[in-house]
């Protein structure tokens, strides 16, 4: 099938201030997406801006989709302003998948700010699992999709950096306090259960080093999708490249979804295992 093709505008809303869900029908039959794939759109018209802007598949409908997307620049503002009916050129699905296993026994989905796009779309698919899902924000103003986590069975964990919401705080340290607390117990002393635990998470940079770290000292296993700046989509210009124990990898192309021991922080603040 084509990953090349033209998509009509079915619904550009604001669901929050700045936050717009955007679906989408593909001209032609085009490969199903999987969680953790991404498109590649075009923000308008012409050819100003000139490259696509990346966008990870939130949700599909049928034969549309949906992504999910804050506005952070010019490119993003463009497309804010799409109506229904205007076309958009799109190449995909990219990239890679979140690897799922049917032995897994507990998952944590772990998810900041619009991180929760790839995120929600490997909890939909894994509801029957009951997931345990950690989503944290800046404020209550940027917490997305919860009232459509709750019709899939899944009541999350939230924290907001303000306070105004959930626990007050960063998620990775909520995710932290609930490992140590009796709700789990003694899980770090019992290595035969540790591979009974699957991780996965999307969100900002210092919100995965700082899970990076958490998964070295319970030794957990699991995989996460980088938020990259991305030119061609393709993996032809190496603009979006990640340093990883076997070296630069292109997140478009081997990516976004990447084991989390495999990623070497450029801050080297990871520990290491002795």
């Amino acid at each position: 099938m084509n990953r090349l093709f033209k998509a009509s505008v079915i619904e550009n809303r604001e669901i929050k201030k700045d936050h717009y869900l955007l679906t989408l029908h593909p001209s032609e039959k085009i490969r199903q997406p999987e969680p953790g794939n991404f498109f590649m759109l075009s923000v308008d018209s012409g050819l100003d801006p000139l490259l696509k802007r990346p966008f990870s598949i939130h949700r599909r409908i049928g034969s549309d989709f949906q992504v999910l997307y804050r506005v952070v620049g010019r490119g993003t503002g463009l497309l804010s302003r799409r109506k229904p009916g205007d076309l958009l050129d799109v190449t995909g699905p990219l990239g890679n998948k979140f690897p799922v296993t049917k032995t897994q026994d507990k998952i944590f989905l772990i998810a900041g700010g619009v991180g929760i796009a790839p995120i929600f779309s490997l909890a939909e698919k894994l509801k029957k699992n009951k997931p345990l899902l950690f989503y944290g924000a800046m404020t209550k103003e940027e917490l997305l999709c919860i009232d459509e986590l709750k019709s899939l069975g899944i009541e999350p964990v939230i924290s907001t950096d303000d306070g105004s919401s959930g626990k007050k705080g960063n998620i990775v340290n909520v995710l932290r306090n609930f490992l140590a607390s009796d709700s789990v117990g003694a899980i770090h002393e019992s290595p035969l259960h540790l591979t009974r635990y699957s991780l996965y998470a999307c969100g900002p940079k210092p919100m995965l080093i700082a899970l990076s770290q958490l998964a070295v000292k319970y030794d957990f296993k699991g995989y996460m999708a980088l938020e990259q700046n991305m030119a061609c989509g393709l993996g032809t210009c190496l603009g979006c490249v990640v340093n990883t124990k076997k070296g630069y990898k292109r997140v478009c192309k081997e990516g976004p979804v990447f084991k989390i021991e495999e990623i070497v922080w450029e801050d080297d603040s990871v520990p290491k295992k002795s």
